[in-house]
């Protein structure tokens, strides 16, 4: 088989199928997987795209055992997993008195506790070839906070946290393992929140685009998902050897405006 074999969570939209498009394309094997019944479909149509196949399953990565039946398959479409992307994450917008016990728990799972599953369940494979790649789909929020976000500013804080801690772990080996903390895309959910905003405000999904934009992004401009994208196949290249238990903000100022 040739390429490398990419895991990538949370990719059946968004972030995730830009991920696996662009490894897909560098002439990486990708097996995705997400919550969603789309899952399939996306899997289907990206191997349309590249020409070969790419492997998928519908997977909820806070059941028990999930971790360990999904880097199953993955192995037995790829034969090996040589570079892990955790991406998938969830979120619930609410102030900490009101945040229910079951969507902390959830968002504790799935953006936190399934990343460290994964990443134990790939290493030994890893370090008996003496290679691979761990990449940690953070966020500006793993660097700052904001009210009404105390799950997702916790686990991705966390996640930093992980990640450095696995790397030092890994320092003496080819192993290395990298965050990356976009700023603000233009995936799904950002337009279906700026579209709930011009309802809102009565005004044009434009001005709506440029209110949302002013309070988070500094240039008032998304961030392009093809610089996350390219950003994670360099982290996952040989040129990266020396990057390894970086932070990387890909946020045009914002955490630190």
């Amino acid at each position: 088989m040739s390429g490398r074999g990419v895991l990538i969570t949370g990719s059946a939209l968004g972030l995730g199928l830009e991920l696996a498009r662009a490894f897909a394309k560098s002439g990486d094997r990708v097996f995705l997987t997400d919550i969603r019944p789309e899952i399939a479909d996306a899997a289907a149509a990206l191997s349309a795209e590249i020409g070969r196949p790419a492997g998928a399953i519908e997977l909820d990565l806070s059941e028990e055992g999930a971790a360990d039946r999904l880097v199953g398959a993955a192995k037995q479409d790829l034969g090996k997993i040589d570079i892990l992307i955790n991406n998938a994450v969830v979120r619930k917008m609410s102030p900490v008195q009101s945040l229910a016990d079951a969507d902390w728990d959830r968002a504790m799972e799935v953006n936190l506790s399934a990343p460290f599953r994964l990443i134990r369940a790939c290493l030994p494979a890893m370090q008996e070839q003496g290679w691979g790649r761990i990449v940690n789909m953070a966020s500006v929020y793993s660097l700052i906070a904001l009210a009404g976000r105390a799950d997702y500013v916790t686990t991705k804080h966390a996640i930093v946290g992980l990640t450095r801690t696995v790397a030092l772990e890994l320092a003496a080996t080819g192993i290395t393992c990298n965050a990356i903390c976009p700023g603000l895309m233009a995936t799904d959910s950002a337009l279906d929140r700026i579209g709930a905003l011009a309802a809102e405000k009565a005004i044009s999904v434009g001005e709506a685009t440029a209110l949302f934009l002013s309070s988070r992004q500094p240039g008032g401009k998304f961030i392009p998902m093809e610089t996350v994208t390219a950003l994670a196949l360099f982290l996952c290249g040989s040129a990266s050897e020396g990057i390894n238990g970086a932070a990387i903000p890909v946020d045009n100022g914002w955490s630190f405006a």
